[in-house]
């Protein structure tokens, strides 16, 4: 069995993240959103098929020509023009049933194990408390798809969608036959009225474990606590922690990073090949701090993530934050991150206002942004790729690369 990772879209919600890189290879835990799929699959799956588009030789390179010993083949999507067209791109490697999966949603192996053992065609579901926000599956009599309708004011069932199917290649036939939608794109769940209009059976492969499509800036927090969570009491340190370290709760240090003396960490965390922690740093929540990452003297991190390189050297706090590769924060830099209202943090998506859900969430920084020394960031603030503050500057408004 195929799986088909759909890995092509240019992650605009996740801006600036997505300025220069590929949304699929952000970092969760110690691997990508996209290897954190392939793992899940992996077991039930013989070949991965990776279609592209955005970045995509990005995807290539970090990926490669095989994964934990299956191989991986590319197709380019050189046009977004929906999830039956991305699919389409597989038509020329695919010549058995294949899954088709999301490379930017965290999901557990027990949803592909769930469509392989329902066999092709089938489609994933899972129930949730208000399924009008989602596309929302009917069923026949005999537990089998009979619909699927997308937002509806009265939802025929609590299934929602998954996004995730099961197919034998005669889809490609139905996708051929699929018409554009008023967005003017190509979706898959058409080509899956079609077959229901051939009478075709279509099973519905119930799902109940982890479900969350990462694609705000906010999600990537929150798909890495999830990835930290699963640590468990987990204590490993193949890297250096020097005498005076205190580590509490699961903590991970790979080999090739150092924790230097005073430091206080407080689990889960991770700290990754290359990074380098102290003296007299104080990391604790669901933190990653990446590769090469630096985490200087006096400074608290918590409950956030450092890409590869990201620098925070002295007398600086971050707190529910995401920066990206080689951020460089200067000397006392601090970030807000709860609103003193008591509300929940907001944020602007693609020129929206949005309630983030969360009552605490710091700054969003793009790759390579700078601060200079005594910079404020405000709660829910966004530095863009390349940015740059000057000393002493509160930052309160968002401050995006062209």
């Amino acid at each position: 069995m195929y799986g088909v990772v759909l890995a092509a879209g240019r992650g605009t919600r996740m801006r600036p993240l997505t300025d220069r890189r590929p949304k699929p290879l952000l970092p969760v835990g110690d691997r990508s959103l996209l290897e954190q799929v392939f793992d899940a699959a992996r077991d039930v799956v013989d070949e991965f098929v990776v279609v592209t588009g955005y970045r995509g030789d990005a995807i290539r390179d970090s990926i490669g020509e095989s994964y934990r010993d299956r191989p991986v083949h590319y197709v380019e999507q050189a046009e977004a023009l929906g999830t039956a067209h991305a699919v389409a791109q597989a038509e020329p490697v695919v010549d058995d049933d294949f899954l088709v999966l999301n490379g930017d949603v965290v999901v557990d192996a027990s949803l592909p194990r769930a469509l392989a053992d329902a066999g092709a065609p089938a489609v994933a579901a899972t129930e949730v408390d208000d399924p009008r926000a989602y596309g929302v599956l009917s069923t026949a009599a005999d537990g089998s798809l009979a619909g699927i309708v997308e937002k509806p004011a009265d939802p025929p069932t609590n299934l929602a969608n998954v996004g995730c199917y099961a197919f034998e290649p005669e889809v490609f036939e139905y996708i051929e036959r699929t018409p554009e939608s008023e967005r003017s794109e190509y979706e898959i769940t058409t080509t899956i009225d079609l077959l229901l209009g051939d009478g075709r059976r279509i099973d519905v492969a119930r799902y109940d474990g982890t479900w969350l499509d990462v694609g705000r800036p906010w999600e990537l927090l929150e798909a890495n606590e999830l990835a930290l969570a699963e640590l468990d009491d987990e204590r490993d340190l193949a890297g250096t922690v020097e005498e005076d370290v205190h580590l509490h709760g699961p903590v991970v240090v790979e080999a090739g990073a150092r924790v230097r003396s005073g430091a206080y960490i407080e689990g889960p965390a991770l700290i990754r090949e290359g990074a380098d922690v102290g003296p007299n740093a104080y990391v604790r929540g669901a933190t990653v701090v990446g590769p090469g990452a630096h985490v200087g003297h006096s400074v608290e991190v918590k409950n956030s993530v450092l890409m590869a390189d990201a620098s925070v050297g002295h007398l600086s706090y971050v707190g529910d934050s995401v920066l990206g590769r080689a951020v460089n924060f200067g000397a006392g830099t601090n970030v807000a991150n709860l609103r003193h209202d008591g509300e929940n943090v907001r944020q602007t998506v693609k020129g929206d206002r949005v309630d983030t859900g969360r009552r605490k969430l710091g700054a969003i920084v793009g790759d390579e942004a700078k601060t200079g020394i005594n910079t404020s960031l405000n709660a829910g603030v966004v530095l863009g790729a390349g940015e740059t503050t000057g000393p002493g500057e509160a930052l309160t408004r968002d401050r995006l690369s062209e």
